[in-house]
């Protein structure tokens, strides 16, 4: 069994041969102590981890981004607006003013290269006039929208044993963006029709985006981005999530399994206990990252869901970071009784932080790679 087929025959509750390794990736800030604690300068953190252990190079998720862009073109012009008190305020790319540490620039609003807290001013969306003007600048037949080398590159190496990914936003991460979350949540409230508006927008933009790719490429995995609760119930209520965000969601996994996606999954950080039941009506396979400290309980959702939801990650980052007994406890609670059923890839709960020291990481590799059948 290859290492495409390992992952997509785990996701969907198959037998396969070991379970896929999947820990979890460091940002900026946890490489840069890991340095300090024994990863080599310029190692690769997967590599040297399987090097430590002995574990053989196919253990790993081997995904492959493939470039198809589904974000406004064109972008904003960004624009530092004040730089005070030890903080940029920046115009960014996506057209909203927004504050960070001067200890960051620009780069960091744009991809989640390190854990970096921001304060929103203003978001480009207020009126329906903004709306109409936003809408410019998500014409699906803009070019560049498939990336030509990406879909050569794909046509050069179809059978290679890779997971094909792509990511774009969910219905509420991309209303968010453009309204920012208060006002959109009073705007379901004051103003529903214009959401509906947004929403159905992105729906059918993203569908016309698929139809390109489809017609160079096609990806084995499909993740929405889609953070939309809190510490203990999501950000909207179960009701408004049918009337504004599965309607697309109903539309994109259709498409996405008739043209050959096997996995399709949503990420979500908080509490989503509510959210998964209404993930499964519309065919989600697998959900990530399962925060424990948002009081998710992995074990609970799979007693109560069973087999109809997959899982990723879900290993409680603070647990991570002490280690020793108590991680191998925490491993053992977990771990096992999901892998009996099957539909689960352990991994830390997200963004793996620097409180996690590098021996601990490579511990809990160990631990997972015992578990998995790799050592």
């Amino acid at each position: 069994m290859n290492r495409r087929e390992r992952y997509i025959e785990t996701i969907k509750f198959g037998k396969p041969d070991r379970i896929p390794l999947h820990p979890g990736w460091p940002r900026e800030s946890t490489l840069a102590a890991w340095r300090g604690q024994g990863l080599d300068e310029g190692a690769d953190f997967v590599s040297a981890a399987q090097g430590e252990l002995g574990i053989p190079h196919e253990s790993y998720i081997p995904f492959c981004h493939l470039h198809v862009n589904f974000g406004m073109i064109p972008e904003y012009e960004v624009k530092i607006l004040e730089h005070r008190d030890g903080h940029y305020v920046i115009s960014d790319h996506m057209g909203a003013i927004t504050e960070i540490s001067d200890a960051f620039d620009a780069s960091y609003l744009r991809s989640a290269k390190d854990f970096v807290t921001r304060k929103w001013h203003k978001f480009p969306v207020e009126t329906r006039e903004d709306w109409k003007k936003m809408m410019l600048r998500y014409d699906p037949k803009t070019p560049g929208r498939v990336s030509e080398s990406a879909a050569l590159a794909y046509e050069k190496n179809k059978g290679a044993d890779v997971v094909y990914n792509i990511t774009f936003n969910g219905v509420f991460w991309q209303l968010r963006e453009w309204c920012g979350m208060e006002n959109l949540c009073m705007l379901m409230l004051d103003d529903p029709v214009l959401v509906e508006e947004m929403s159905e927008f992105w729906r059918e933009f993203v569908l016309e985006v698929f139809e390109l790719m489809f017609g160079r490429m096609i990806p084995d995995r499909a993740l929405i981005n889609e953070d939309m609760a809190y510490k203990a119930h999501s950000m909207i209520s179960p009701a408004m999530t049918r009337r504004f965000i599965l309607p697309a969601y109903r539309k994109w996994v259709a498409r996405l399994k008739r043209g050959g996606t096997s996995v399709i999954e949503v990420d979500s950080d908080g509490h989503i206990g509510e959210l998964i039941p209404l993930w499964i009506e519309e065919g989600i396979d697998c959900c990530s990252p399962l925060e424990v400290a948002a009081g998710n309980d992995i074990v609970d959702f799979r007693r109560r869901f069973g087999k109809n939801m997959a899982f990723m990650q879900g290993i409680d980052k603070r647990v991570i970071a002490r280690g020793k007994a108590e991680l191998e406890r925490h491993v053992d609670e977990i771990v096992p009784p999901l892998f009996k059923d099957g539909g689960f890839i352990p991994g830390c709960d997200h963004g793996v932080p620097p409180d996690i020291s590098w021996p601990n990481y490579v511990e809990f590799v160990r631990l997972l790679a015992k578990k998995s059948g790799w050592l």
